[in-house]
């Protein structure tokens, strides 16, 4: 004991001596690596990778991290690492081992202080190198190198040898250098090596000296000062001899005067009394000529453990300890807290499953409105794109997944075994939808295997569950134990421990035992200590295997719904006072409850104790507003803040609720405020009463500011908002609770920076649906997609410190006031069954997924490949003559059928037209030129028939009209841009859909007419031909729905398979007049350009789906490409029509017949595959009965992954993976034709923003799907035209969506185009061919265009979060920091967070491929 105390002082002394010097963000506080508190055997270092590291490292590093460590020793291994000595040979298994010690380092907070060597040669190395002569210092630097080469991003300081005075052995001959100086030489080699290899990373090196060899280490000074960025120091203390300051200052001088780092300490001939008079100690570490750069946090961990089975020998008595402890504390020290005086009690234990975390520190109260309102500022500004893009990555090993549940909405039971009434056994009868209770529920209470076998099956790390107080004390109190409750509680935490899941226990999950709502209530006082017995009663029974508790969960519900509203039990309704007085009771009940586990229980348990709160996040209206951003906070601290603030911040209620509550009273007549007050010592004892941060989450409200009545009293009003709903986000079978999942980031990081940057824990976040949904709740799993990836975000990205997530809820169950209308289980429960059979739904299996990949890990589609297209690849982008040319009537143009839709009121957004649009017309030179800063080979536009055959035959030709596309393409090819033309862009002239249009088979003739006068006048110039764009919009969008022109609507069972019917044999007429008549002369390629979504079904494991998405292809992309590349319909189109054309009693098939001598002249009529592609959707089976439509014939509907990114058109959604599949579809389906992507692009609605990274995302995510297709998969890829080249008139949506590289502003008379960000990247990208491997290095085709446009910045990419000690202390607060750690270290208090930020860093690697560009040797079509 006695050694303990030496130890134990003095390390007190030098620890408390160290902080006091800190005052920058480079103070060390070293760790490590202890060993005692993971493993039996002292002299083990558990971490050296011998073998595999102990189960509870990371939390072990935890511990440490919350007991202000900043940084811990890693002792690498060189024998373990190259076993053989050269780098060659390592042995992976040890390097993974050390790779994977260090990221757990990283992640819990800490930096490593890698040691590459202590001195001594290792003995394996020995036989073959020697000891430290000239040979092993050479494989000394290659063992260096290798472990710089593999470790060195995660580390920036690192020791080269640490025990110099190992070498004292001779030299080989009196010339030959010592041990030493080749030792100090590899040093300074490694030291050169490092900063060549990572130069301005901010990493450190250096090699450890000590005061034991001072005369031998001033030899090398030189060498010394030139290969040293710190100074770390073994000190060997002799209270018999030792000059301390003279020792360090000699050490510095033979260093060169750098930071000290006290790497070692040894303490030695000290009796009691001397320790006693150790501050001369640390007024040698006050020396401000020896700054103190960090100091080592020893083992005073394991050795205080050690404690708890010694006793105190007659040399020292526990007085005598006692009496040391309070002499040093009194010692000239500031005055200590209370409670820190109190932090070392007898046979203190550390928790093993969960870091203890003891009392918090005391925060100030929250401004108003908070200084969080940063958090608005950081966030509320995002775009879409940037607040929906998804965020790949994985959570920190350990992470809890949990599911949740509570006892009366799943047990039954509800008078089974003398179980007693609870409030809402008492409330439910005739109360309920549906007059349902919950006396049987999911009948838990008789089906505990069951729920166990459901929890295994999903892989859950945790189990949330209520224990019900009227089951364990039927009439509420000790004296009435019912052990039946507590043997079925007993077994269901027995039989988590078994199943390895964690049991997460409420104590109060809202079911108040009935006896005691009539006498009491949480109205009464006496309810304090009712509680606290219930709870203590718990904490004894159960507290041997349950470690993480909460006392209440969602106070705010109780409050306010059951005491205010009247809504839950006990339905009282007194919304001015109630709530109030209710919360105050249930802040104090939770304090004392803490109190008690602290007291009694902790010590011997080791758990952790919380309270589960609630809150939906709050977006102001207008983020402009600086009284929005109040009143937004305003919300956050009456619901979050009411319970929060007063637990962790200082024990009392917000000043904004204060305030508010205070003047509306006052307002109100009354002389006192309705928010009732804490004593002092009520707010120290609040304050600070949770271990960790639990949060249930569901949803996000905007609020504005509102003034609301005074009258009558209500909390409501008090507050004065006004809340409505995101109306954008998607709804839920729960009124007002809408999927907002971008909420959840931004409420994480204001519980961070409101409450001090607490460990928070989801412990309740899920969704309604209702009764309809079984098995298959796909809005479940894009909720639970899309809500985990922002919990993900606010932790890799923001540095949250989210350490669980708890899915709501485990089965459908008893949903309150709800009853059995919704479910929000992972499970379906059939209730019309006795037996409450228990069903996983498919949410069930995407959950067990994620909790398998702890996150959601890059897949294979979102890793970009590097690589080439081919180098005659075509470039281009795309136009259509009515979206820009205007001059709709100049110079003797025709109408179209566009010019009378967009004339017709109601047909077009915003009444806007297309008689001027982009004025293209005029502008020939200004969209070359734009063209040029594209640097596009190809230039794909349309040409307007009726501009060059106003009445849409050949009897009238306007060449005015020819003639500016005969410019056009002049200047196209002065410029080296290949015109690229479409003949039939959906602008019919309107004279012939006067007599039928594409609905009469004569328009074939005039197509063909049409089509070989364009051939004849521009086709020595063009060598590149599309026939028509999109005839299935065309057919059914403009003849089906009526949605585009010529609006056609009323018969859409047949209407567009006649003019679909039309426009193939169209399309093949003008294929075949190019192909015999122009080609041979001209030269050129001719097809017909088809435009699909692809599919994919909506449940992948419901054959249903499946076949639903095989039909929406096989309508979509099918339709045309089917009979142009196989003579036909598909059998799939045909046989569906025809047998529900029958079924609803036609004669025959609504969808026309082609004869033999068509499916002859059809097939075959293309040379390469026009493909316009935009995005994908999920496609599920709907049944229309006998409607007679193209829906109907389909017989699907179809829906977005919730979690793809939006864009200005409702029907796009960003997911390029379905780019590449559907282009491996027409590889397969159409024998690998030619491709050309005609068409693809993105759109954006709302203000203007020249900056769109959300373009250069799209091109960037479709056209590396593209180069996929064509390196990975062998399609016949051949170009790619981006959509669209200027904002245009986007056909029924006016000018409202802006599809453009090149922005036009609609405002300016002269409509000048003005270059977005994304023309940089696309130009880029044509510049590179592709994309070329940045681990080659930059290449040349990424310089920027002298010319320049906006460049886009990088989209967005994990972030490594760094806030290490970041607070400038005086002198006077940097000493009571210092004995604020002494506490700590005694205590492991946590009082060291009010100096110190938690460190968090997460590295995310990208393995990146490079693929050579494939050469192709098929037939060249062109």
């Amino acid at each position: 004991m006695m050694y303990l105390l030496q130890v134990l002082t003095f390390h007190l002394l030098f620890v408390c001596g160290c902080w006091c010097q800190k005052d920058d963000k480079d103070f060390m506080l070293l760790a490590g690596p202890l060993t005692s508190q993971i493993e039996k055997d002292d002299n083990l270092n558990v971490f050296d990778c011998s073998r595999p590291l102990p189960a509870d490292t990371r939390d072990y590093f935890h511990l440490l991290r919350s007991r202000g460590a900043t940084h811990f020793k890693v002792p690498l291994s060189w024998a373990h690492l190259l076993p053989s000595g050269l780098p060659s040979q390592p042995d992976d298994a040890v390097v993974s081992c050390y790779r994977t010690l260090l990221e757990h380092l990283l992640d819990s907070g800490l930096q490593p202080l890698v040691v590459l060597h202590r001195s001594a040669g290792p003995e394996a190395l020995r036989p073959t190198y020697g000891g430290w002569e000239p040979l092993l210092p050479q494989v000394f630097e290659q063992y260096a190198e290798f472990v710089f080469m593999t470790f060195g991003e995660l580390a920036r300081s690192w020791i080269t040898l640490s025990h110099l005075e190992e070498l004292d052995g001779e030299a080989q001959g009196s010339d030959s250098p010592t041990p030493l100086q080749n030792a100090l030489h590899a040093h300074a080699s490694i030291y050169n090596l490092y900063h060549r290899l990572f130069p301005g990373n901010g990493g450190r090196v250096s090699i450890v000296l000590s005061t034991s060899n001072l005369a031998i280490l001033s030899e090398h000074k030189s060498t010394l000062t030139r290969s040293l960025d710190f100074l770390p120091v073994q000190i060997e203390y002799d209270c018999m001899k030792s000059n301390l300051a003279e020792e360090l200052k000699r050490l510095q001088w033979t260093s060169g005067y750098i930071g000290i780092l006290i790497y070692e300490m040894n303490v030695k001939g000290c009796s009691l009394d001397q320790l006693y008079s150790l501050e001369d100690f640390l007024k040698v570490l006050s020396n401000q000529d020896l700054p103190i750069l960090g100091c080592y946090m020893v083992d005073l961990l394991s050795e205080l453990v050690k404690m708890d089975s010694t006793s105190f020998s007659d040399e020292v008595s526990e007085r005598d300890y006692q009496s040391l402890r309070e002499k040093f504390i009194n010692q000239d020290q500031p005055e200590w807290d209370s409670s820190l005086n109190e932090s070392l009690p007898s046979g203190f234990k550390w928790a093993q499953k969960f870091p203890i975390t003891l009392q918090r520190p005391s925060l100030p109260p929250s401004e108003v409105p908070s200084t969080s309102k940063t958090v608005w500022e950081k966030f509320s500004g995002q775009s879409n794109f940037e607040r929906k893009l998804y965020h790949y990555g994985n959570f920190p090993e350990g992470f809890y997944w949990g599911v949740a549940s509570s006892a009366y909405q799943i047990e039954g039971g509800w008078n089974a075994d003398g179980k007693g009434p609870s409030v809402w056994d008492n409330f439910t009868p005739g109360n309920i939808p549906g007059n349902a209770t919950g006396d049987v529920a999911c009948d838990s209470y008789n089906r505990l295997e069951e729920d166990l076998q459901m929890l295994r099956a999903l892989e859950v790390k945790s189990y949330r569950f209520s224990l019900s107080w009227s089951r364990i004390f039927p009439k509420g109190l000790r004296t009435s134990l019912n052990q039946k409750g507590v043997d079925y509680y007993n077994k269901l935490i027995d039989g988590l421990l078994a199943s390895n899941i964690t049991p997460m226990v409420t104590l109060y999950h809202w079911d108040l035992p009935q006896v005691l709502q009539t006498v009491y209530g949480w109205e009464d006082i006496q309810m304090i200590n009712i509680f606290n017995d219930y709870c203590d009663f718990c904490f004894s029974t159960f507290g041997d295997r349950v470690k993480f508790w909460m006392t209440f969960n969602q106070p705010y519900t109780i409050a306010w719904s059951g005491y205010g509203l009247g809504q839950i039990p006990p339905n009282e309704v007194n919304p001015g006072y109630g709530p109030y007085k209710i919360a105050h009771n249930l802040l104090k009940a939770h304090a004392m409850v803490y109190h008690t586990y602290d007291e009694k229980y902790r010590q011997s348990q080791g758990g952790l104790v919380s309270i589960a709160l609630n809150a939906d996040w709050a977006e102001p209206k207008d983020i402009n507003v600086p009284r929005e951003i109040a009143a937004a906070d305003r919300a956050l601290q009456f619901q979050l803040g009411w319970f929060a603030h007063p637990i962790f911040r200082n024990g009392d209620y917000p000043d904004a609720m204060k305030w508010q509550v205070g003047n509306k009273s006052e307002l109100q007549g009354l002389t006192d405020s309705r928010l009732p007050t804490f004593t002092e010592k009520e707010k120290a004892f609040i304050q600070g009463t949770a271990d960790v941060f639990c949060i249930n989450a569901y949803t996000t409200k905007i609020v504005r500011h509102v003034t609301a009545r005074l009258s009558p009293e209500s909390y409501d009003f008090d507050q004065d908002l006004g809340e409505e709903e995101d109306s954008d986000a998607p709804t839920t079978a729960i009124s007002k609770q809408r999927a907002v999942a971008w909420g959840l980031r931004r409420l994480l990081n204001w519980i961070k920076e409101e409450y001090g940057d607490p460990e928070i824990y989801i412990t309740e976040n899920g969704v309604a649906t209702d009764t309809k949904t079984t098995v298959d709740d796909i809005a479940r799993i894009f909720y639970y997609k899309t809500y985990i990836d922002e919990a993900l975000k606010a932790h890799n990205l923001d540095g949250v410190k989210v350490r669980g997530y708890t899915a709501a809820s485990l089965m459908d169950s008893f949903e309150w006031l709800n009853g059995y209308t919704v479910g929000f289980g992972l499970y379906h429960v059939d209730f019309t069954q006795l037996s409450r059979p228990r069903t996983p739904k498919r949410s069930g299996f995407y959950y067990s997924q994620v909790i398998r990949d702890n996150g959601f890990p890059i897949t294979e589609d979102e890793k970009p490949l590097y690589g080439h297209f081919r180098k005659d690849f075509i470039w281009s982008t795309a136009t259509a003559s009515y979206q820009i040319e205007g001059g709709w009537r100049a110079d003797g143009k025709g109408l179209s059928i566009w010019d009378k839709f967009a004339h017709t009121p109601l047909r077009v957004f915003n009444d806007d037209t297309g008689d001027i649009a982009c004025d293209s017309y005029n502008k020939i030179e200004e969209d070359v030129a734009i063209l040029k800063k594209l640097k596009v080979t190809h230039y794909r536009f349309s040409i307007s028939w009726p501009r060059v055959m106003p009445q849409g035959t050949i009897a009238h030709i306007n060449e005015a009209g020819l003639n500016y596309y005969d410019r056009l393409v002049d200047a196209l090819l002065a410029a080296n841009i290949q015109p690229h033309i479409t003949l039939y862009h959906w602008d019919l002239p309107q004279a012939l859909q006067d007599i039928g249009g594409w609905e009469n088979d004569t328009i074939v003739d005039r197509f063909t007419e049409y089509a070989d006068f364009i051939f004849d006048r521009l086709g020595h110039k063009v060598k590149f031909w599309i026939t028509i764009n999109e005839p299935y919009n065309v057919a059914n969008v403009g003849h089906g729905y009526g949605a585009a022109a010529p609006g056609i609507s009323f018969r859409p069972g047949t209407l567009p398979y006649i003019v679909g019917h039309n426009l193939i044999k169209a399309h093949a007429e003008a294929w075949h007049l190019y192909n015999s008549t122009y080609r041979a002369k001209q030269g050129g390629i001719i097809s017909i350009t088809i435009n699909s979504d692809w599919s994919e079904p909506r449940n992948p494991n419901k054959q249903e789906d499946v076949d639903a998405a095989r039909r929406v292809v096989q309508f979509y992309i099918g339709w045309f490409a089917h009979p142009v590349f196989n003579g036909d319909y598909s059998e799939t189109m045909k046989t569906i029509i025809r047998e529900r054309s029958l079924a609803a009693g036609l004669k025959k098939s609504r969808l026309p017949e082609f004869t033999p001598e068509q499916i002859k002249r059809i097939k075959g009529t293309h040379d390469y595959f026009g493909f316009n592609h935009y995005t994908t959707v999920l496609a599920f089976p709907v049944a229309y009965g006998n409607l007679q439509h193209y829906d109907a014939d389909r017989g699907a509907g179809t829906i977005a992954d919730r979690s793809w990114l939006d864009s200005g058109s409702s029907w796009l959604k960003v997911s390029p993976f379905g780019f590449r599949k559907i282009l491996n579809f027409i590889k397969e389906e159409y024998g690998n034709p030619p491709i050309i992507i005609t068409e693809n692009g993105i759109s954006e609605r709302g203000p203007v923003n020249l900056n769109d990274i959300h373009r250069s995302h799209y091109h960037d995510s479709y056209i590396n799907q593209l180069l996929k297709a064509y390196l990975l998969d062998k399609v016949d890829i051949r170009g790619y035209t981006a959509w669209s080249l200027m904002d245009n008139l986007e056909w029924a949506t006016g000018f409202s969506e802006r599809f453009g590289l090149f922005y036009v502003n609609h405002s300016d008379p002269s409509l000048p185009r003005v270059a977005k960000g994304s023309v940089a990247r696309y130009a880029a990208i044509i510049t590179c061919n592709g994309f070329p491997d940045p681990a080659l290095g930059p290449h040349e085709c990424l310089n920027p265009d002298p010319e320049g446009t906006i460049v886009p910045p990088t989209l967005p990419t994990a972030v490594n979060a760094v806030s290490f000690l970041g607070m400038d202390l005086s002198s006077e607060d940097a000493e009571v920091g210092l004995y604020v750690i002494f506490s700590l270290l005694l205590a492991a208090a946590l009082s060291v967070f009010t100096m110190a930020y938690c460190f968090f860093k997460t590295k995310q690697r990208n393995k990146r491929s490079n693929v050579e560009t494939i050469q192709f040797d098929k037939r060249e079509k062109f």
